[in-house]
């Protein structure tokens, strides 16, 4: 079943007519909970890896001898879900409690030392002819595979994530790997993706208010504070105001192309440090689908459903239940990547 993102609450460039010379595409990925093929864009699905090169590592120096492991936090996901859909008596029962305390415990790898390398995640994979808005990669390549170390350990400080991007032409895969090595434990359960199928859509978008021309910007500023003191005097604690950041400009949840948020900090310069060249959204990683506010980005297909069955498909969480900006360059997508958190 495809997924539909309803209309805009209101007509952005009917508001502001400068806004045209600004639009962009975006394409949704709404991923949902199932099995995808090992050829087929997915989130946290099989990957179309050869059986003749090496599994991405994490050769970084740093503790992963404990954690969760990745099998007790699918299966506590499991419990939990199949709990809350009871029609009688919702939530875990005392036994399931037990097992789920049970599988909360961290556990001990003796063997691994921080020296050796660690399997990393197998995140996402995105192929050119499921989504509009992927660029194409360094020498034709068509297929994008995102990998990610389950241990925010990385970095001059020693709290970071570690990411890894390949590309590859699909094509020439022949014979793929389908037992690929997996880390024992995990620092952290948002790392581990529930496998997902894609129903991309192409959506506008507009970018991020702070980037627009000055006077721009702070018209929609002075519009969005007379929607909210309006709002305040009619005392409707129930009245969604719309504004530009949330409904009108940039979708959320997982999507390629299009522009960043930057609604944490201020926006940052992302240049490519190999050639200075501005860098482009690559891709979005999020860890809801929509805000639990006005939902106005939640699919015609599910507004019937609950948030807290729907918004979080991938069970990923990026930081503190934020996103995941990647940025590419647009004059060679073999250049390295960057990303910010938001």
């Amino acid at each position: 079943m495809s997924r539909t993102t309803p209309p805009r609450p209101l007509d952005v460039e009917a508001l502001f007519p400068e806004l045209s010379a600004y639009r962009g595409t975006t394409t949704r990925l709404h991923p949902r909970p199932g099995r995808p093929d090992v050829a087929a864009s997915s989130v946290g699905g099989p990957l179309l890896w050869p059986t003749n090169e090496p599994w991405p590592m994490c050769t970084e120096p740093h503790s992963h001898a404990r954690g969760r492991r990745p099998a007790d936090i699918r299966r506590e996901r499991q419990i939990l879900a199949s709990a809350w859909l009871r029609e009688a008596n919702p939530g875990p029962t005392e036994g399931e409690r037990q097992l789920l305390e049970q599988l909360g415990q961290k556990h001990r790898v003796q063997e691994a030392a921080t020296t050796d390398p660690l399997p990393l995640i197998g995140l996402a994979q995105l192929c050119r002819r499921d989504i509009p808005d992927l660029p194409a990669g360094p020498d034709d390549c068509d297929l994008l595979q995102v990998f990610w170390c389950p241990f925010d350990a990385h970095g001059p400080t020693g709290y970071s994530m570690l990411l890894d991007l390949r590309w590859r032409r699909s094509w020439e895969v022949t014979e793929v790997r389908t037992s690929p090595p997996q880390p024992q434990v995990v620092g952290f359960e948002g790392y581990v993706p529930e496998p997902c199928v894609l129903y991309p859509e192409q959506v506008a978008t507009y970018p991020f208010a702070g980037l627009l021309p000055e006077d721009l910007c702070a018209r929609i500023d002075a519009w969005e504070e007379a929607l909210e003191e309006e709002a305040e005097e009619l005392a409707d604690d129930d009245a969604a105001v719309v504004g530009y950041q949330y409904d009108l400009s940039i979708p959320p949840g997982w999507r390629v192309g299009g522009f960043a948020s930057w609604h944490t900090t201020d926006p940052s310069p992302m240049n490519c440090r190999t050639c200075s060249t501005p860098m482009h959204l690559l891709l979005n990683i999020d860890s809801s689908e929509w805000d639990g506010g006005s939902g106005s980005w939640k699919p015609l297909e599910e507004q019937d459903l609950p948030t807290h069955r729907s918004a979080t498909p991938t069970e990923v969480t990026v930081g503190r239940w934020g996103e995941l900006n990647i940025f590419a360059c647009p004059e060679e997508p073999g250049h390295p990547h960057r990303w910010s958190i938001q």
